[in-house]
């Protein structure tokens, strides 16, 4: 009998389809609005973001995986999930987007500004986000998936 691969492609398309889409409105937002990054250099940054975000979608949805099971050890609330959405969002992705912004030619002083303030939003962009990802999780179907509480 074979067993069955935990790889998944609906689980990886669901996945890079909720990171492409969230991240880059969300990341727009904050580097034009919060951190004064011009339309041009955010639209670059969010351009160059769409490969990585693709390359790093899988992975994180795996870890994010990792963070909810160890959260869920300590506790089966709502406000558990919510706490390890936050702290998975923030691990994984404050150091991947602070490498985007110095790619593409941001100051060291938007860079910090800009890392800061999403590390600072994402106490509810990486709740908003879990949500999301949960969402198109579903709506692509993705095998053996089920909401945790």
């Amino acid at each position: 009998m074979r067993a069955r691969a935990p790889f998944c492609i609906r689980h990886a398309a669901a996945d890079t389809f909720a990171m492409v889409v969230f991240c880059f409105v969300s990341g727009m937002i904050i580097e034009i609005f919060i951190s004064g990054m011009t339309f041009e250099q955010s639209l670059a940054s969010r351009t160059l973001s769409i490969p990585v975000n693709i390359a790093i979608a899988w992975p994180y949805g795996v870890f994010r995986d990792f963070m909810l099971r160890q959260g869920k050890r300590v506790s089966g609330s709502g406000f558990m999930k919510n706490v390890s959405d936050l702290v998975a969002y923030v691990l994984f992705q404050s150091p991947v987007y602070a490498a985007i912004l110095f790619t593409v030619g941001a100051s060291t002083d938007q860079i910090i500004t800009a890392v800061t303030s999403n590390a600072v939003v994402s106490c509810g962009m990486g709740v908003l986000y879990g949500y999301f990802l949960d969402m198109c999780r579903k709506w692509f179907r993705v095998p053996g998936y089920c909401q945790q509480a």
